[in-house]
């Protein structure tokens, strides 16, 4: 049987000399898109408020209704803006050094094995340090990660995009299953993860996002400081090579980040899938394939989209709410057919 590859997105000439003003102008666009959802985020919800309200609860008054939502929104959306930019950063990176179009944390199985991790820690290790359930994530979606790239490594051709991504998709329904196996004998704690599972920012407080945010820190750093590197990946490795850059070692220290954002955001926030695929694939759009400005700009639109996506989902289904895992999955499951079509894959 015949092998069709995906086409990877390189870095062609075009891209990379995109003048820096035409990125500013979009990062500007960008930036402010985020700052309005974010009123908009801590405005709208099953109590809509004032301007009154708003300006009243940001400054701390809890004394009105309307004023204690505004303060009890805020936590809700610096976590999907922490979420949504370690996801879209965890993508970008995870799609460069694969140079695969398909590669997300959801797609590759990686926030599966994050979530799979944390519920084997919590039903059988009795963990309950906040800590641990990250470190678990963690744990877990590197474990994912080597699992999915060994599958797609075997057999003629390596690890294909194509196959990566069925071994992901594979894995990632062999990890909830588990993780749906280890919760429904246990109601205490089916109960408790419930909406976790599916994927959401509700409950968010500021301990919780005081314990996360140093660890997205870290891993974003991780991340950008390998964005030169990843210029040179996409050229293919015997170019990079010629280049100076040391293929393995760009590639471990850009996974290592991609896995950290991806492990630390499933751990919060449970697994979120498509907003590493959607985002980059819209950022190269308007600002180039270079990942010195398309990892910022990737960042900022993720935010942008996740409190977008909770926004809406607090919005249309008043008084109840839908997760953001459940609105991501339906905006990317038609975009992810899209990128299938466009790139003429027609048979493994």
């Amino acid at each position: 049987m015949t092998s069709t590859e995906v086409r990877s997105p390189t870095p062609d000439a075009a891209n990379l000399r995109r003048p820096a003003a035409v990125r500013l102008g979009w990062l500007g666009v960008a930036a402010l898109a985020l700052a309005a959802l974010c009123v908009a985020s801590v405005a709208f919800g099953v109590r809509d408020v004032t301007l009154e309200d708003l300006l009243g609860g940001l400054a701390g008054d809890t004394d009105g209704v309307a004023q204690a939502a505004v303060v009890a929104r805020l936590p809700r959306t610096v976590l999907a803006v922490l979420v949504g930019a370690a996801l879209a950063l965890s993508g970008a990176a995870m799609q460069a050094v694969t140079r695969n179009p398909l590669a997300d944390p959801g797609i590759l199985g990686v926030s599966g094995g994050a979530a799979l991790a944390v519920v084997i820690g919590i039903a059988f290790f009795g963990m309950t340090n906040p800590y641990a359930y990250i470190g678990a994530a963690i744990v877990g979606a590197a474990g994912a990660a080597v699992f999915v790239y060994t599958v797609g490594s075997l057999g003629r051709g390596g690890a294909t995009p194509l196959k990566l991504a069925l071994a992901g998709a594979a894995s990632s329904a062999a990890f909830m299953s588990l993780v749906s196996a280890v919760l429904l004998p246990r109601v205490d704690l089916l109960e408790t993860f419930r909406f976790w599972q599916i994927g959401g920012v509700g409950g968010a407080t500021w301990d919780r996002i005081a314990t996360i945010a140093p660890v997205l820190a870290v891993g974003a750093i991780v991340t950008v400081a390998c964005a030169r590197g990843m210029n040179s990946l996409a050229l293919g490795d015997d170019v990079a090579t010629g280049l100076g850059e040391h293929v393995l070692r760009t590639r471990l220290i850009a996974s290592a980040g991609a896995v950290i954002l991806c492990g630390a955001a499933t751990a919060i926030a449970g697994p979120i899938a498509f907003v590493g695929l959607i985002i980059p694939h819209l950022c190269r759009l308007l600002v180039g394939t270079d990942h010195r400005w398309l990892l910022p700009f990737s960042a900022v639109t993720g935010a942008g989209l996740l409190v977008a996506a909770d926004v809406v989902g607090r919005v249309i289904a008043r008084p109840d709410e839908i997760e953001v895992g459940i609105l991501t999955a339906l905006i990317g499951a038609p975009f992810f057919i899209w990128i299938v079509r466009r790139q003429k894959v027609r048979e493994l």
